[in-house]
């Protein structure tokens, strides 16, 4: 073949297509299922935390949830978070021991993978009653969907995303946590592909393709709440 033949023929991606391409078991619908039996699974998992309980018992529950419904714990750890713990972040150990009280607040971070394909998703509750603890948890999955729509309706770049996020956080009365900035996700595993952050990526992200994180702090770090899902249009919700 002729070096005109080779120059007419081949096409070279752009830094953001390099970003967002997937492996060769990537599909709509094996995404979809992954996405939905992991949102299914936080919710069986909320379901059976109970005041009193300590925290690694609650993260080996979550463990044999996710067995249960044919699901592999996968790409990171499982996270049940109680109390202070839901302040730190996500790569910092949890202290050992804490235990759920009464009026308390909870977190769940899990990233299983169904067959070929990864889910990653997070969400806050609380237990009895806590005026603050509630706000937090709210707030944290109301900036989740702010900040997506900003995303649909503006094409947002990946860092305006994220410097809208903060903005709005402080405007609620919290910090964001930065040391958990949204990232990749795909046909396990992601991470042969691009380990880079939402927060840094430079061009409009693409469906179905990231995580939007979003990690709210008491300025007075006294707890946290977190809320995380795939980036997808409002017909998904």
């Amino acid at each position: 073949m002729s070096n005109q033949a080779n120059s007419s023929a081949v096409r070279y991606p752009d830094e953001a297509s390099l970003v967002e391409r997937v492996g060769p078991a990537f599909s709509v619908d094996g995404m979809l299922a992954a996405r939905n039996k992991t949102r299914a699974a936080i919710g069986e998992i909320a379901s059976k935390v109970r005041p009193g309980m300590v925290e690694e018992d609650a993260v080996a529950m979550a463990k044999g949830v996710l067995v249960a419904a044919g699901l592999e714990l996968s790409w990171h750890p499982t996270r049940v978070r109680f109390g202070r713990n839901t302040l730190k972040p996500m790569r910092q150990p949890s202290e050992a021991g804490v235990v759920l009280g009464e009026n308390d607040l909870f977190f769940i971070d899990i990233a299983p993978r169904f067959e070929a394909w990864e889910g990653d998703g997070g969400a806050s509750f609380v237990v009895g009653e806590h005026a603050e603890f509630e706000r937090c948890a709210r707030d944290a999955e109301t900036l989740f969907h702010d900040v997506r729509r900003k995303w649909l309706r503006e094409g947002a770049t990946g860092q305006a995303l994220y410097a809208y996020a903060d903005e709005v956080a402080c405007r609620m009365g919290w910090t964001l946590n930065f040391d958990l900035p949204g990232h990749r996700v795909s046909d396990f595993p992601h991470a042969a592909i691009h380990t880079g952050s939402l927060a840094a990526f430079e061009a409009t992200p693409s469906a179905m393709r990231w995580i939007l994180e979003i990690h709210l702090r008491d300025p007075q770090l006294r707890f946290g709440a977190f809320f995380e899902d795939m980036l997808l249009e409002d017909v998904y919700y």
